[in-house]
């Protein structure tokens, strides 16, 4: 068991699309968005939500029922009680795990990069760090400090043996949390995205070539290498040095069926980093300038009928709702102008389907990127006044205009595209 994964730059947990919401970022009134699809909360240390996902239940199971035999061969005799002791190990073991993940989001937290959740999962745990990193020594650190606490608890466990005799359910439980937390860390320092050391590689690359995209490229591709390596040579390693020989052919197939689920995840994760870089690089052309709809000024007892044939001589396609000084107020919503029904618009003045503009739905001109998805994330809406800095109307920027351009912008930045070749 590995923690295969840490989110964060551009292997991270990608942007997303306007109005989905996510911790930190608040809806109208103050109120957080509900996270889901995390599995149990477990807690929220350090003020970030920490997850059990349902798939950590079935590796739980998995190693009291592998753990529990290997106390059998160490201390027979102990007959069902085995498996409590190894459950016990399967909980320490996911503790570790959790160490490991704290001390990424610590130095997240540090570097003041938000962290969304973490989560422990099928092969380990993820902290789903929401931004890059600014530099590569930050980088590099951030990446670093999980293998060292898994290192480090290897280390205290590795001490606690020294008090205790081998052949007892202490000196076992010791040494497998010993022997589990050096692979951990040993496992996350190969270099290759997604794993630690792949992100470590990242940053040096990054460094001496003096861009992020150069040194994501090139672990993504060490991590898709170490991907065949671990599908071919992990069942090679095992059957040459007699690791579960024993088991005949029902060990030999175990090896392969793990060593193709390793594989996977690092092959989807490296895949996962290069699109995602490719996606931050295009992201700047998400511009509130480029995408804001151009909009006429009307008052609220205006018809709608009159509002939408001023809009239409102007070549505008939004509209904004101002008081008697021209100072605007509101925002007329293209949902209701959808509502209503062509012969009813004399009747409808543009007042009744407007939402009020309060500071929050203003968007400066200039905002682009990952600051532009920040901002409509952070406050929920379908459209927004978008303003020059003198505070003048530019345009009304529509949360739908802003999505489309993002899954645009996500097909290009595809391995499978060819802009992304």
């Amino acid at each position: 068991m590995a923690d295969t994964r840490h989110d964060g730059g551009d292997g991270g947990t990608p942007p997303r699309e306007p109005g989905g919401g996510r911790p930190g970022g608040r809806r109208p009134g103050g109120k957080r968005p509900r996270e889901r699809g995390g599995g149990i909360l477990m807690g929220r240390p350090f003020g970030v939500p920490v997850y059990v996902a349902p798939s950590w239940f079935l590796v739980a199971a998995l190693i009291t029922w592998v753990f529990g035999d290997q106390i059998d061969r160490v201390l027979p005799g102990l007959g069902a009680a085995r498996y409590l002791i190894a459950l016990f190990f399967a909980v320490a073991f996911y503790a570790s795990v959790l160490v490991h993940e704290l001390a990424h989001t610590v130095a997240a937290l540090r570097f003041r990069l938000p962290v969304r959740r973490i989560q422990l999962q099928f092969f380990g745990g993820v902290s789903e760090i929401e931004k890059e990193s600014e530099t590569p020594g930050r980088e590099f650190v951030l990446a670093f400090v999980g293998p060292l606490l898994s290192l480090a608890l290897a280390g205290v466990f590795y001490l606690g043996m020294q008090g205790v005799e081998a052949r007892t359910i202490p000196g076992v439980l010791l040494a497998g949390l010993m022997i589990s937390n050096l692979i951990v860390a040993a496992f996350n320092l190969l270099p290759g995205l997604p794993l630690d050391g792949g992100r470590m590689l990242r940053a040096v690359i990054w460094k001496l070539s003096g861009d992020p995209m150069t040194g994501t490229v090139a672990a993504a591709w060490t991590g898709r290498g170490l991907a065949v390596a671990v599908l071919i040579g992990l069942p090679l390693a095992t059957y040459a040095g007699g690791l579960g020989g024993e088991d005949g052919p029902t060990g030999s197939l175990t090896d392969a069926l793990l060593a193709a689920i390793l594989a996977a995840i690092i092959w989807t994760g490296a895949g996962n980093s290069l699109r995602m870089a490719r996606l931050r690089a295009r992201l700047p052309d998400l511009s509130a300038r480029a995408l804001t709809r151009r909009a006429v000024p009307v008052t609220a007892d205006v018809p709608l009928s009159e509002a939408l044939r001023r809009a239409n001589e102007a070549g505008a396609r939004a509209l904004v709702l101002v008081d008697g000084q021209g100072t605007p107020v509101g925002i007329v919503r293209e949902a209701g102008i959808v509502s209503v029904p062509e012969h009813r618009r004399p009747w409808v003045t543009a007042g009744t389907l407007s939402q009020d503009l309060t500071d929050d739905l203003r968007v400066p001109a200039e905002l682009a990127g990952e600051e532009l998805l920040d901002h409509l994330r952070a406050v929920p809406a379908t459209e927004y006044l978008v303003v020059e800095e003198t505070g003048e109307i530019y345009g009304v920027l529509s949360t739908g205009d802003v999505e489309r351009a993002f899954v645009a912008a996500m097909a290009k930045s595809s391995p499978s595209s060819p802009a992304a070749a």
